[in-house]
């Protein structure tokens, strides 16, 4: 196959794996940052955390394919990003351990206290890790300082611009939005009650938040370059599926609402790619100076091994992956004797 052609299927396939993570993820996290919220007693949080027990670790599977493959396929892509973004990516780790201890931590003893802490700790590794996404996707659109010789120049503060922080709020809203549709479909009695309640009401706000992030990508990115004035159907449509959200919130369609907000989340990530394609990480010094699928990428030969090696293990993947979807696809109730976690 064509070198060019590999180069532009690694990136895409790595944008795939991107939008999977945030898909699935995403509910993960919203339900981790609803936990202290909607849960009013220990039970009622056992039940929010079982909603997602069995699936939070399979679904963090997808942010380790995604880091590997950009290693692999792209390695100066990963060595910039990884190198410039280290501290955003050492919190974004710190939070995910945390988060992922408080899972098995918090059953460890009865104590209220002790499980109050672990229930906080899961609120602020799921919040932190929707922040720092957010912020760094924002980033990697608008462009970050990048020298001749591919080293990231800035700070972590460098990252913390209005629209990176924009990037950042708007994922912690859609999260928190898609995880309570989530709860709305895998709960039964009072949690769903409140989720439903939270979502329909929270839905005004995100539809706000994803205007100004939208209308801001023209200002603080060249979107107007990649794409021109009009975005074309994926980012409209990505705005359109916010909007069509609150429609079958209203009418109680939750399974329809839940694929609205996960269209969006997969519209708005897709978006993102788009402006930087062919370029992987866009340099704000010097727009030559910027890593592209070109000079960023493996050999020809490492991408062949890959596609191959894709072709035979990522359908055993997704097909064990919505297996466990298939299994667990029950609502799950208050009662403590049917409480795994």
């Amino acid at each position: 196959m064509n070198y060019e052609v590999l180069q532009v299927i690694w990136f895409i396939l790595i944008a795939i794996l991107w939008i999977g993570f945030f898909f699935l993820e995403g509910f993960d996290f919203g339900v981790g940052m609803l936990l202290p919220f909607l849960g009013k007693d220990d039970t009622e949080r056992r039940a929010i955390i079982n909603t997602i027990g069995p699936h939070w670790d399979g679904n963090e599977v997808w942010l380790i394919t995604a880091g590997g493959a950009t290693f692999a396929a792209f390695p100066h892509w990963y060595a910039t990003l990884f190198s410039g973004f280290y501290p955003a990516l050492f919190l974004l780790l710190l939070a995910l351990i945390v988060r992922g201890v408080s899972f098995e931590f918090r059953s460890k003893d009865a104590n209220p206290k002790w499980r109050n802490l672990w229930d906080w700790c899961i609120f602020f590794g799921s919040l932190l890790p929707a922040l720092l996404l957010g912020v760094a996707f924002a980033n990697l659109a608008r462009g970050v300082p990048i020298d001749a010789n591919m080293h990231y120049t800035g700070t972590f503060w460098t990252l913390l611009n209005p629209y990176g922080l924009l990037g950042g709020l708007g994922t912690i809203g859609i999260f928190l939005l898609h995880g309570a549709i989530f709860l709305d479909l895998k709960t039964e009695g009072a949690i769903r009650e409140r989720a439903h309640n939270f979502a329909r009401r929270f839905w005004i706000v995100q539809v706000v938040l994803t205007l100004a992030l939208l209308v801001s990508t023209y200002f603080f990115t060249d979107i107007l370059e990649r794409l021109g004035l009009n975005p074309g159907i994926v980012p409209i449509t990505g705005f359109v599926t916010m909007l069509l959200t609150g429609t079958f919130l209203n009418r109680k369609m939750i399974g329809w609402a839940f694929a609205m907000t996960g269209a969006t989340v997969a519209l708005t990530l897709t978006t993102a790619f788009m402006i930087m394609f062919p370029r992987v990480m866009i340099s704000t010094l010097n727009p030559a100076w910027s890593l592209t699928i070109y000079n960023a990428s493996s050999s020809a030969y490492t991408l062949q091994v890959m596609s191959i090696v894709a072709l035979i293990f990522v359908p055993i993947v997704l097909a064990y992956q919505g297996y466990t979807y298939w299994v667990f696809r029950k609502r799950v109730s208050a009662d403590p004797k049917t409480l795994t976690y």
